[in-house]
């Protein structure tokens, strides 16, 4: 019996183990980096065992340190959940060789899959369809597009869809040198990149005793940068035939192996119909609470009864209803996927699972993955679960870091994931429709930014529910209140001017606005539409008055400290007969104006912007923080082609590439390979060309 177990990961897998260990009465033991010192998974276990350091390589990829951390706690096994070294079989083997139960297949099985090049080889013998390889010296224009594919490791990193034959040496170079910096390894291989398919995975789990099961299929062909975005069980739109050879198949590569334990077997559907191998995943999937959602399973708890050598029962429950997740990533779609830091002040998402990471309050660094969050809705048809995942996510209050969030909104209501008609490809192909800038033709935007200038003048203490004096304001006419917001990302501007007069809100472009609450301190409500404030009469209030309770804490106004936040301030405007409520909250001089229809975020504008606030123009700004990787050969007064690439920034598991913005000089370089740089950091200038 495993009584105290140490899992060997951070952030959201490591709270949802931790989850079921408390279910199970099993002790749990974290470890964290220095980054990590006060995240949640440390303080959730019943001991924390610090990793002197903060980058994986000095960390979470120590699997000496590990050890030592599971031995010195008193843990007598190990998770090593997903991601850094939970498919390395040289940690399995020393975690057992510590005497230690390894809750993971045998280390045999992780080898014979760690390398996809020789994975093909077993399932071509166990009878699995798979995709030949093709030598990348014999590939033809006749074979193109091709996939240039890193032999170890996953997420996406080392893969490179090559449409033109002169590009494919640099995409191999490219390809390679990922490889060897993400994982050791610079192996690549090619093989033909099959446009429209689809991604579907089977779900295998399979005990010491023989037993397989394989608990349907998941479709994950949502992706961006060939890491998944959505995901749903089971995989719709497949027929009985395909269904039982997926089955077969993935069966058959888990017995080809010797498997024990959880793990996934992935496929590439072809529009015709046909699957082919594409790898196994010898852990848990980010993806497997859909799974257990439909099935009513708990697949870690799975995963400890195997390796305490119990047995599965002879067939798996059946599947029940359909599941959507949803990864919630701390990243600006619109921007080529870049990722974003910050603190994130709030996140609360009603009505629907949620498997998070990081907590309100929490910093989002540079070092590890950038997900906040696993969002899961589950119903009895496929268009219920889509239903309920995009209204929850559109009501959900997310503050801090920009996310993926509307583009998630727009990619579950788009009408060919509505109708199940989507592919690996759906999201580059939609990308300018899901990332384009909300329409403001009813006005929304302009309304949310009048509710947050209303609710900026009920924050200031002055402000008193006195007749005749509003905020220091007297109630006659004058010249008319004026704020500025930028919405954010988009950049547009809008300007509110009004008025507080005894007939009320005058707000210019807003006749038929009127104003029937703005009060701070009230907290989170229960629900929308549970406003006070009833009558017509315009309040701006600072708080209950004299006798009605606790007073509210009043946050700070524009300029102020970012870290601090004001209580949530609820407006209530009457707009044209129908009783609109908004929650506004400050941090620092960005507002959150949640809404049912979603979320408005702005920054607000000083009055006097500072005119020494500029750049030199050319200026390569550093987009996040993070690590110079590479840098090309290039020096200062070479010439350089727009779009072309000067140097390589690593952050959050991703790499991202400089360009230069113009065909120009190149007159400065401020970049070095293994150079830490912060947000806005210069790190280049070209003069373009007259």
């Amino acid at each position: 019996m495993i009584r105290s177990l140490l899992v060997a990961n951070r952030a959201e897998i490591a709270r949802r183990v931790f989850r079921t260990c408390r279910d199970l009465g099993i002790a749990t033991v974290a470890v964290h980096s220095d980054a990590d010192a006060g995240a949640p998974h440390a303080g959730e276990a019943d001991a924390a065992v610090r990793l002197p350091g903060d980058a994986p390589a000095d960390t979470y990829l120590r699997g000496d340190l590990l050890v030592e951390a599971a031995l010195a706690a008193g843990a007598d096994a190990v998770h090593p959940g997903y991601g850094f070294l939970s498919e390395h079989a040289d940690f399995a083997r020393a975690v057992r060789g510590a005497g230690l139960v390894w809750v993971g297949p045998p280390p045999e099985a992780m080898e014979a899959m760690a390398s996809k090049t020789r994975a093909k080889e077993i399932m071509r013998k166990a009878g699995v369809p798979l995709l030949d390889p093709i030598d990348p010296a014999e590939v033809t224009a006749g074979d193109l597009p091709v996939l240039v594919k890193a032999a170890a490791g996953g997420g996406g990193r080392g893969m490179r869809v090559v449409r033109e034959l002169d590009a494919l040496p640099a995409e191999l170079d490219s390809a390679r040198a990922e490889a060897a910096s993400a994982f050791g390894d610079g192996e690549i291989f090619v093989e033909p990149y099959m446009e429209g398919a689809r991604h579907v995975e089977v779900q295998v789990l399979a005990d010491t005793h023989g037993t397989v099961w394989t608990l349907g299929t998941r479709d994950c062909s949502l992706q961006r940068r060939h890491q998944k975005v959505i995901e749903e069980a089971p995989a719709p739109g497949l027929d009985g035939e395909l269904r039982r050879t997926l089955a077969e198949s993935a069966a058959n590569a888990a017995r080809a192996i010797g498997y024990e334990g959880a793990g996934t077997v992935e496929f590439l559907v072809s529009p015709a119909g046909r699957a082919y191998f594409l790898e196994m995943n010898t852990r848990l999937q980010v993806e497997h609470p859909v799974t257990e959602e439909i099935h009513g399973l708990d697949l870690v708890a799975l995963q400890l009864r195997i390796a305490e050598g119990e047995p599965l029962d002879p067939e798996p429950p059946a599947a029940r209803g359909h599941a959507v997740e949803a990864r919630l990533y701390a990243e600006d779609p619109a921007r080529d996927w870049r990722p974003q830091t910050g603190v994130l002040h709030r996140l609360e998402v009603a009505g629907l699972r949620v498997d998070a990471g990081p907590a309100d309050g929490d910093a989002i660094g540079v070092h590890y993955d950038p997900m906040l969050a696993k969002v899961v809705a589950v119903a009895p048809t496929r268009a219920e679960a889509v239903r309920r995942l995009a209204h929850g996510l559109e009501r959900a209050r997310i503050h801090g870091p920009v996310t993926n969030r509307e583009l998630l909104v727009r990619a579950l209501r788009h009408p060919e994931f509505e109708a199940a008609r989507m592919d690996t490809g759906f999201l580059e192909r939609h990308l300018p429709e899901l990332t384009a800038a909300a329409s403001d033709d009813d006005g929304a935007a302009r309304l949310a930014a009048l509710a947050a200038a209303l609710a900026d003048a009920a924050r200031r203490p002055a402000t008193t529910t006195v007749a005749g004096r509003l905020g220091g304001w007297r109630n006659v006419p004058s010249q008319p209140q004026l704020r500025s917001y930028r919405a954010e990302p988009d950049g547009t501007e809008h300007e509110v001017r009004y008025r507080l007069t005894r007939d009320g809100l005058l707000a210019e472009d807003f006749p038929e606005v009127r104003l029937l609450s703005a009060e701070p301190g009230r907290g989170t409500t229960a629900g929308w539409g549970t406003a006070a404030g009833r009558g017509t009469e315009p309040t701006l209030s600072a708080g209950p008055k004299s006798g009605a309770g606790p007073r509210p804490v009043t946050g700070p106004g524009p300029g102020a400290d970012p870290g601090q936040a004001a209580a949530p301030a609820r407006v209530v405007l009457d707009v044209a007969g129908v009783r609109r409520t908004f929650e506004v909250t400050a941090y620092g001089d960005r507002r959150y104006v949640d809404t049912p229809r979603g979320c408005h975020v702005f920054t607000a504008l000083p009055r006097f912007p500072d005119p020494t606030a500029r750049t030199e123009p050319g200026s390569l700004l550093a987009p996040m923080p993070g690590t110079v990787v590479r840098v090309a050969e290039v020096k200062a007064g070479d010439r350089v082609e727009a779009g072309q690439p000067l140097l390589w920034l690593e952050a959050m598991k991703m790499e991202h590439r400089v360009t230069a913005p113009a065909a120009g000089v190149l007159t400065a370089l401020h970049a070095t390979p293994g150079h830490q740089v912060e947000v806005g950091a210069l790190l280049a200038v070209v003069t373009a060309e007259e």
